[in-house]
């Protein structure tokens, strides 16, 4: 895990990041703004339990793609999960927190995976470990009224004007950030990239 001191406010940011793009960048800078962050761990995972493995780059090339793109020394590119040999976000959370008393952590994750998250492992776990913030994304922005995630946790929401307290509230708490959005998705650039290899063979 990136190095950390006492008392800082990190935000993790974990994904398949399969590729990595310009709307995981944004994501990730909204979140170092409005939530104000000391650190961003960018935490590139070895496989995600819902989606299909077949057509997942290897993690060294994720990692690299993932460091070309993020500049910002705030953002701290990492695989750990895969060192310890974990791919469940819940166990992972349980994991950090467990190893870094005295820091202040907010789950981070894009509003397109907010309408699936009742479906991740332990799912109210996780919303009660940390905060979340929930980050707005193309054709998305409803989501946070319709989740089941969003229902469940309506009293723990706390209004985005104050998402830069987010961090020091006790779990369960979230809040839903507006802002500008990217219409990239890591699946439309496989396919775009899957249309070209068959483009270049013909």
């Amino acid at each position: 895990m990136p190095h950390v001191e006492r008392g800082m406010v990190v935000g993790l940011f974990g994904g398949s990041f399969n590729p990595p793009h310009e709307g995981h960048v944004l994501v990730a800078e909204i979140a170092l703004r409005r939530l104000q962050l000391d650190q961003l761990w960018w935490m590139v995972t070895p496989g995600n339990p819902l989606k299909d493995h077949r057509h997942l780059a290897p993690l060294e090339e994720r990692l690299r793609l993932s460091e070309a793109l993020t500049p910002d020394p705030r953002i701290k590119v990492t695989a750990f999960e895969k060192t310890i040999g974990q791919s469940y976000t819940a166990k992972t959370l349980e994991f950090v927190k467990a190893r870094n008393p005295g820091i202040r952590f907010v789950w981070i994750m894009g509003a397109d995976n907010l309408q699936g998250f009742h479906r991740w492992q332990n799912w109210q776990k996780i919303a009660r470990t940390f905060p979340i913030a929930v980050i707005d994304r193309p054709g998305s922005t409803l989501a946070y009224l319709s989740s089941r995630m969003a229902k469940t946790f309506d009293r723990a929401r706390v209004d985005e004007d104050d998402a830069g307290a987010l961090a020091f509230r006790k779990a369960p708490a979230w809040t839903f950030i507006h802002g500008p959005r990217s219409p990239l998705s890591s699946s439309a650039l496989r396919q775009r990239l899957e249309l070209e290899k068959c483009a270049d063979h013909k």
